[in-house]
């Protein structure tokens, strides 16, 4: 650590093992004036960061090239933000400790929109300054990909270049043409017009937006024909033979997800109708069973985990999933190395392997039935059955699990106070199926947790015309549930609505939310999605002082001729299928599973790897 003040402020701050970098699998490079510096930044705390799949993957990746050297960083904590600010010390790559503003790229992955005002704390925490219109040659290019970046707009004044897709290939390709560059006539400006000709790179001063009087957009276009009028996403079209690393950074203190991560397919072909990562990330892409056992187990010796979650969407739908988990359980249950399947579908739950799984650590199990009534789960297109519910909890408690988390939304397209009671009964059915066992077979004490989050709208998706429900309408409808769920064994948990109604409004957010943002940081905020940090009144104040009235944004309907912020970025996926998905959720039709037969949703016309 070369700046001796970071040592003595750590004896001063919570859980000092965020900031001091060392881990095992840490990668330190020699740094020359030749090295092209890569700080990943991730914007919340260290353990949220950690946990992070994508993360580990381009940042291994990226040390894999000779001259690049990547370094880590992440948001630090109120209390050391707040000593780093007393002592003037700049946010720092972990592995250099050198600031980074020192760095040729800030790279930052957009997870959730409600981490945005922490991307900007760290850009000034690193005494960058926070939009690109007021960076230098001297400064590091600020890059954003991850899955909110298909609505790149809200962040267009403050990022200098967008990813969109998956990063692996073209993160490598930009580090090419940097270096390329940097031997020749490099300029700032010369470089970004260089890249915006990359598929899947957007570069938002290459691009005007015009506005309607009424507020919406009018046009967006390029400044010049030599930019393209539209960015295709960038898929890695063969999965299997794709970069996987074959060592994490282990962290010295717990993470969210303290395990080996392995991601055993991309893509969905279900079609649930509020899901945007069902529609990014088509088409379906499958590692070998062969291959992920070869990255599992180099992780494994590599890591010293005792455990390996097997991750992806929905991993009950790998197309050899009783294949891969026998394997691995022939492999790992007598070294009790506990095995993760998250993401299981209750139309495919596999209660017998899960059984045998659990064998070596039983953990409660979580459903997510997203609708409390049959009518709002087709509406929805989840493709489940009340049935499929009862039929997998109740197998679940004769073998033994007593503890069940249950996943709803409210505000769901065409939802009814009935629908919303039906949370309440799905969740007492639960409980019945356990007490239905004679006394005498049932183990444990029973807990029921049901939650509900509120619906937010997304890009993309065939609900990105609906309007979102208001604050008090999600307020009404929740506490009509508190009130209703009165039963020892069943408990219910709720999201914060007006959390929600600020992702709702970024999501779907233009150029003109950009400033709010700003606005919003001046004014203190950050670690948004953190209950505790979490200050409405301030995002309240932000759009007032800037005439901007967040309700246009969340709580609109929109038409079908209404031109999006979004829209110049293909994902395959048509607006034509999405309107037609839209239009059929409204008569409670449903569309089958893509692997049933092809529904026509475009992506094959635009990408010839995987399966859709």
């Amino acid at each position: 650590m070369k700046n001796e003040n970071i040592e003595r402020i750590l004896l001063e701050v919570e859980k000092p093992s965020r900031y001091v970098g060392g881990e095992i699998n840490s990668i330190k490079k020699d740094i020359n004036e030749n090295t092209i510096r890569f700080v990943m930044g991730f914007p919340d705390v260290y353990e949220v960061g950690m946990s992070h799949l994508g993360s580990h993957i381009l940042y291994n990746l990226i040390n894999t090239v000779e001259d690049v050297a990547c370094e880590r960083a992440y948001a630090p904590w109120i209390d050391m933000e707040a000593k780093m600010r007393e002592h003037s010390i700049p946010l720092y790559g972990l592995e250099s400790g050198d600031p980074l503003s020192k760095f040729d790229f800030v790279g930052f992955t957009l997870q959730y929109e409600m981490s945005y005002t922490n991307i900007l704390n760290m850009l000034e925490l690193s005494n960058i300054p926070l939009r690109w219109s007021e960076r230098g040659e001297g400064d590091p290019l600020v890059v954003a990909g991850g899955p909110c970046a298909y609505n790149p707009e809200p962040l267009a004044n403050i990022v200098d270049f967008f990813v969109i897709g998956e990063g692996e290939e073209v993160n490598l390709e930009i580090l090419d043409i940097y270096r390329e560059m940097k031997k020749g006539e490099y300029t700032r400006e010369a470089y970004l017009k260089r890249i915006a000709q990359v598929e899947g790179i957007y570069v938002p001063k290459f691009y005007e937006a015009e506005y309607n009087e009424d507020g919406t957009l009018k046009s967006f276009e390029p400044i010049s024909e030599e930019f393209p009028k539209t960015v295709t996403k960038r898929i890695v079209e063969d999965l299997d033979s794709a970069y996987f690393p074959d060592r994490f950074v282990v962290p010295y203190i717990e993470s969210v997800h303290d395990r080996a991560m392995v991601e055993i397919f991309r893509g969905c072909t279900r079609g649930c109708r509020f899901c945007q990562a069902g529609t990014i990330y088509r088409p379906i892409r499958e590692r070998s069973v062969e291959t992920i056992m070869n990255h599992s187990r180099t992780l494994l010796q590599n890591t010293g985990y005792d455990e390996v979650s097997l991750a992806s969407l929905s991993t009950s739908d790998y197309s050899d999933i009783e294949g891969l988990v026998s394997r691995m359980m022939d492999e790992y249950k007598d070294k009790k190395i506990a095995l993760s399947l998250p993401s299981l579908r209750l139309d495919k739950f596999p209660i017998e392997m899960i059984e045998e799984i659990q064998k070596v650590r039983k953990t409660g199990l979580t459903f997510a039935p997203e609708a409390g009534s049959q009518r709002l789960r087709d509406v929805i297109n989840k493709g489940i059955q009340e049935s499929d519910l009862i039929e997998s909890t109740r197998n679940a408690f004769r073998r033994g699990w007593s503890t069940v988390k249950l996943y709803f939304m409210i505000g769901l397209p065409t939802e009814t106070d009935e629908d919303v009671m039906g949370i309440k009964e799905l969740a007492y059915k639960v409980k019945d199926e356990f007490f239905a066992i004679p006394r005498e077979e049932r183990k444990g004490n029973l807990k029921v947790t049901a939650s509900t989050s509120c619906f937010v709208p997304k890009p993309f998706t065939p609900y990105q015309w609906f309007p979102q429900d208001t604050v008090e309408e999600f307020d009404r409808k929740t506490l009509m549930l508190r009130k209703s769920i009165r039963d020892s064994k069943v408990n219910y948990n709720s999201h914060d609505s007006k959390l929600s109604f600020l992702e709702a409004v970024i999501a779907r957010g233009d150029r003109k939310i950009g400033e709010v943002l700003i606005e919003a940081h001046k004014r203190g905020c950050r670690f948004d999605g953190w209950s505790e940090h979490f200050n409405y009144e301030k995002w309240m104040e932000s759009f007032e002082s800037l005439g901007i009235d967040p309700h246009f944004y969340a709580n609109r309907e929109r038409d079908y001729e209404e031109l999006f912020p979004w829209d110049f970025i293909n994902t395959g996926v048509t607006k034509e299928y999405l309107i037609k998905e839209n239009e059929k959720s409204k008569m409670a039709e449903l569309t089958k599973d893509c692997r049933l037969g092809c529904t026509g949703c475009g992506v094959n016309n635009t990408f010839t790897g995987g399966v859709c």
